[in-house]
């Protein structure tokens, strides 16, 4: 049976092609590919043709070590079990379910030191990247006791950083999203209430977070903020253009805009903390919490055109999609 490939192809294009199933090297294993998640915040950039192509993918990820010119691989959450192990690397790895850092393909060659060995169902660990995004967003905010807090977005990353904030003690969490379902999933999963955009009212916000990847929504993320607050931003916009209205609300509030984003640990953090650290939060929460609500459509490979028109057209309905490989 080949394997099984997407690439990118063009704005709003994609195909899979069947390649030969490879052998891994000396030190290297093979994994079969069990679900590989899709990020509708990334992902839907580059299918949309909103991201610069001479952009370098992700220097810290070896499997994403290109540009983003069409044609192209993409994707960052693959889930599957290791069915072969080069000459030099451990037979305990055999039959291992990792997590990876990797494209969708049905089947893919990989160090073992890039993997994460997990006992996480699949459906649970191909969370694991999205909420490891929410956990360095929430860690580079600092709530304190009481603190008024707002999030602009429930994708899935939102909806994450929202799972993790309801279980500190703060005074209100409030969601924005424009989209019903989300915001009922939101709030399922602890926010106070959740509220269409134009909704909000006023926040006086002690820390909002700015992770709808909408650029229109980081004005009113500021805002919603208070005076000496914080606005995270961990949204990505790609190429697309930011307007802000920074005259006499933002000039006078000693508002902080801080970029939030899970590649690297914020060095104020750094003497205590690295991503094996980080991880071992994320690993920790997985196991605790049910998210089987927001995964809510897997498509075959074979169908991703499928998939990508469905987050494009209907994100009210679409929410987690995953790609399965038969």
């Amino acid at each position: 049976m080949p394997a099984k490939a997407l690439y990118f192809t063009g704005s709003e294009s994609v195909r899979v092609d069947e390649e030969t199933v490879p052998e891994p090297g000396p030190t290297e294993v093979r994994v079969r590919t069990e679900l590989s998640g899709i990020s509708p915040g990334t992902e839907l950039l580059v299918y949309r043709g909103e991201v610069d192509s001479e952009l370098t993918t992700d220097e810290t990820i070896d499997a994403l070590d290109g540009t983003f010119s069409y044609p192209l691989q993409y994707g960052y959450a693959a889930v599957g079990c290791v069915t072969a192990v080069g000459e030099t690397v451990d037979d305990g790895w055999l039959d291992r379910r990792v997590f990876a850092f990797n494209p969708h393909e049905s089947h893919f060659l990989a160090e073992p030191s890039s993997l994460i060995p997990t006992t996480l169902p699949p459906e649970q660990a191909v969370f694991i990247p999205n909420v490891e995004a929410a956990v360095n967003f929430v860690m580079d905010a600092r709530p304190r006791i009481g603190a008024r807090v707002v999030v602009f977005g429930q994708g899935p990353v939102g909806l994450l950083t929202t799972g993790l904030l309801a279980e500190f003690p703060l005074a209100s969490l409030v969601t924005v999203d424009p989209c019903a379902g989300r915001r009922q999933l939101s709030e399922a999963l602890g926010a106070d209430r959740s509220v269409s955009p134009g909704n909000l009212g006023d926040a006086d916000a002690d820390i909002t977070f700015e992770l709808s990847g909408n650029p229109p929504a980081l004005d009113r993320a500021i805002d919603a903020t208070g005076y000496a607050g914080q606005v995270i931003v961990g949204s990505w916009y790609g190429s697309k253009g930011v307007s802000l209205d920074l005259g006499h609300h933002f000039h006078r509030s000693h508002i902080r805009l801080r970029s939030s984003q899970v590649s690297r640990i914020d060095p104020d953090h750094a003497d205590r903390w690295d991503k094996d650290r980080r991880l071992d939060v994320v690993r920790s929460w997985l196991s605790d919490t049910n998210l089987s609500a927001l995964l809510t459509h897997e498509i075959d490979i074979e169908r991703a055109a499928e998939a990508y028109q469905l987050l494009e057209n209907r994100p009210d309905d679409a929410v987690q999609v995953v790609l399965t490989y038969g």
